[in-house]
């Protein structure tokens, strides 16, 4: 595959669809997959590997994951709640896997129904198993910091508390640390710092990614700040859809269109050809009648004479 800058990571077939009423049918997932995929975008997190009877739209993960593993040039990735998860993503074939810590005890016991304690076990208990497998059976396994910046139950959170969550989840055998702004409460200058903070701590190497919502409208500005600071992974959402189903008030993901766009008139290579995933938007649309799509570039469209690198200036 041809060398990017930023990868782009498409999170709504998980965050997007956990987040709202309508259950997109396996069918219609398959097809935004494959879509999306087509139009160059090279990780998707398809799904999470949850009890249905809380989340009935992730009820056919693992047949999701199957068929997305026959896709050219795609990481498949899956969230995991739990060892119990972890194995059923291990078993359906995931090439990454996610398990979200909330900084936020509050939210832990919401979302996750855990202390931080429980969930460390969890972790322990994955990576150890992680290692029994043959090295070409073994996933690519991140712990995620949600609430990092924030907490719609509790409020602030302490940037002390991120930091040694992170470190510890690392020291568990996680492969990877990632951020994640589950409730849209970040600003610039917060994510540069706590990056800063936890690189320090971790290591550069080991926290590239960065997951963020647009609550407050400042998600591509977050972006950018990730950006400066050496993060090279970024989660979207096609047409903004997402949220957390145990964060009141949390909107959606990152618009994907436009995150692209401006990846893409910065110069900044991704692999995703901006015209064909704006037609996605198109069918996601019929996919989900009911619901609102968000984001300014799939409306606006692109600049008349639009090219890569439209925002350099030239001498």
């Amino acid at each position: 595959m041809a060398e990017i800058d930023i990868l782009v990571s498409e999170v709504g077939p998980r965050d997007g669809l956990q987040s709202i009423d309508s259950i997109m049918s396996t069918d219609d997932k398959k097809k935004w997959i494959k879509a999306e995929s087509e139009a160059g975008v090279r990780e998707i997190e398809v799904g999470s590997f949850v009890r249905p009877d809380l989340l009935p739209q992730m009820a056919d993960t693992a047949e999701i994951v199957q068929y997305a593993k026959s896709l050219p040039n795609l990481t498949v990735a899956a969230l995991v709640p739990n060892f119990k998860g972890a194995k059923n993503a291990i078993d359906a074939g995931v090439d990454k896997m996610c398990l979200p810590l909330s900084v936020s005890e509050t939210h832990s016991k919401a979302n996750l129904n855990k202390s931080h304690e429980e969930v460390l076990a969890e972790i322990k208990k994955i990576a150890e198993y992680i290692k029994t497998l043959d090295e070409d059976k073994r996933p690519e396994f991140e712990g995620n910091l949600s609430t990092a910046f924030g907490c719609t139950l509790e409020g602030k959170v302490s940037e002390k508390v991120v930091v040694s969550l992170g470190a510890q989840m690392m020291e568990l055998g996680c492969d990877e640390v990632g951020l994640s702004d589950t409730t849209g409460y970040a600003n610039p200058m917060q994510i540069k710092r706590l990056i800063g903070l936890l690189k320090s701590e971790v290591g550069d190497h080991n926290l590239t990614s960065m997951h963020l919502h647009n609550t407050r409208g400042l998600g591509l500005a977050n972006a950018l700040a990730s950006i400066d600071e050496g993060i090279t992974t970024l989660d979207s959402s096609l047409g903004g859809i997402g949220g957390c189903p145990f964060a009141p008030g949390a909107s959606g993901n990152i618009v994907t269109e436009d995150l692209v766009f401006m990846l893409d008139s910065m110069g900044l290579k991704t692999g995703i050809n901006i015209e064909a995933l704006i037609e996605v938007n198109k069918t996601l649309k019929t996919f989900l009648p009911n619901e609102e799509l968000y984001g300014f570039t799939k409306d606006s469209g692109l600049p008349k004479g639009y090219e890569k690198g439209w925002g350099i200036v030239r001498g």
